[in-house]
C-alpha cells in the first residue's frame, strides 16, 4: 500500500505545480515542473519507483520491473493524484481558473500535437528505463534529475504544439482545470502511451543483456 500511497503525492503535487504554474502565468513554468518531479522521484522513487505517469508504469511493466498486479493500482493512483492536484490548483487560482474555463479554448493540430507528444513521451519512459532500470546504471544519484529534466526540455521544445502533458494523468488535470481541451484528451492519452510502449520496446531491443 505504501507504493501507491508515494505514487499518488507524487503525481498530486507534479500535477498541482502544472496546474499552479500555468493557472498563475509563470513563463517559466517548464523549470518548476521539471523540478517537482525530479524532488517527488528523489523523495518516493527508493518507495514505489517514482513513476507518477501512467505511461512511465506501462514501459517499466512491459520492461519487466513492474507486475501487472502493481501496474493497475498505481495507474488509478496516479490519476486520483492528478485529480485532486487539479480541484487543488483550481481552489487556489479560482480567479484565473474560472478565466480560463471561460475561454474559448485554442484548437491544437491534431497530427504536431501527436507527434509531439509521442517523441517526448517516448524520450522520457526512454530516459527512465535507462537510469532507473538499467543494470548499468544501478544506485546512481543522478535519476531524478534526468527525468525531470527531460520533462523540462520537452515542455519547453512543444509545450506551445501539445501543452507538453507527456503524461495521461497530467492531461485529465489539464483537462479539469481547462488547460486542454476535454476534446483533445486523446491526442495526449494514446500518443503518451504509445510513446511508453514503444520506449519499452526499444530498451528491450537495444539493452538485450540487461533484460535477461
Amino acid at each position: 500500500m505504501n507504493k501507491y500511497i508515494v505514487e499518488f503525492i507524487g503525481t498530486f503535487f507534479l500535477v498541482l505545480t502544472v496546474g499552479c504554474n500555468v493557472l498563475g502565468g509563470n513563463a517559466l513554468a517548464p523549470i518548476a515542473i521539471g523540478t517537482v518531479l525530479a524532488i517527488m522521484i528523489f523523495s518516493g522513487g527508493h518507495i514505489s519507483g517514482g513513476h507518477f505517469n501512467p505511461a512511465v508504469t506501462l514501459a517499466v511493466t512491459i520492461r519487466g520491473k513492474c507486475t501487472v498486479q502493481d501496474a493497475i493500482p498505481y495507474v488509478v493512483c496516479q490519476v486520483i493524484g492528478g485529480v485532486a492536484a487539479a480541484f487543488t490548483a483550481k481552489y487556489l487560482y479560482a480567479e484565473a481558473a474560472t478565466a480560463k474555463a471561460a475561454e474559448v479554448a485554442k484548437a491544437i493540430a491534431v497530427g504536431p500535437a501527436f507527434v509531439a507528444e509521442l517523441l517526448f513521451t517516448f524520450a522520457l519512459a526512454w530516459v527512465v528505463l535507462n537510469v532507473a532500470t538499467s543494470k548499468d546504471t544501478a544506485n546512481n544519484s543522478f535519476y531524478g534529475l534526468a527525468i525531470g529534466a527531460t520533462v523540462l526540455v520537452g515542455a519547453f521544445s512543444v509545450g506551445g504544439i501539445s501543452g507538453g502533458a507527456f503524461n495521461p494523468a497530467v492531461a485529465v488535470g489539464a483537462a479539469l482545470m481547462s488547460l486542454i481541451q476535454w476534446g483533445n484528451i486523446w491526442i495526449h492519452i494514446s500518443a503518451d502511451l504509445l510513446g511508453g510502449l514503444l520506449a519499452a520496446l526499444a530498451f528491450k531491443a537495444l539493452s538485450t543483456a540487461d533484460c535477461e
